[in-house]
């Protein structure tokens, strides 16, 4: 496939662990992904840069995203939640969401696409898997799928 026909992709990465925001933002630019990543540490960010709010209220420097990775297990408000404000939301609920995330319990893969995720990923340990993991998300949702449109 050729990666230079990938469409930009505005991708909102929810997640609280450093390590993981660096390894995922290094995984994407490793398989040359053309997309501006912003980044929500807790839920209650998350929900302020999707909605717009406090110090995310500018538009332009908090696009909203055509993509979002999630974390189940944040701070403030847990990943569930942020999933069940997004698709609760007739503006947002087109936004496809992955669940990027640690835990490979049955109990929250079942909560994860019960309350509206788009694909449940689990986390691998190893960097190289970890990067073909995120390669392969790449892949399918910013090649082969058709994302809604961004809308101001």
């Amino acid at each position: 496939m050729n990666v230079e026909s990938e469409k930009p992709v505005n991708i909102l990465l929810i997640e609280d662990n450093d390590d993981h925001i660096e390894l995922t933002k290094r995984a994407l630019e490793e398989n040359g992904v053309s997309s501006d990543i912003s980044v929500a540490k807790d839920g209650e960010e998350a929900l302020d840069l999707l909605y717009n709010k406090g110090e995310h209220s500018n538009r332009t420097k908090a696009p909203r995203p055509s993509l979002v990775l999630l974390d189940v297990n944040l701070p403030k408000i847990d990943g569930f939640e942020v999933l069940r404000h997004i698709k609760g939301d007739p503006d947002l609920k087109s936004i496809p969401v992955i669940l990027l995330t640690t835990s490979s319990r049955d109990e929250d893969i079942v909560k994860g696409y019960a309350e509206g995720a788009n694909s449940y990923v689990t986390k691998p340990v190893d960097f190289n898997d970890f990067v073909a993991k995120i390669n392969n998300i790449r892949l399918y949702w910013t090649l082969v799928n058709s994302l809604p449109s961004v809308h101001p």
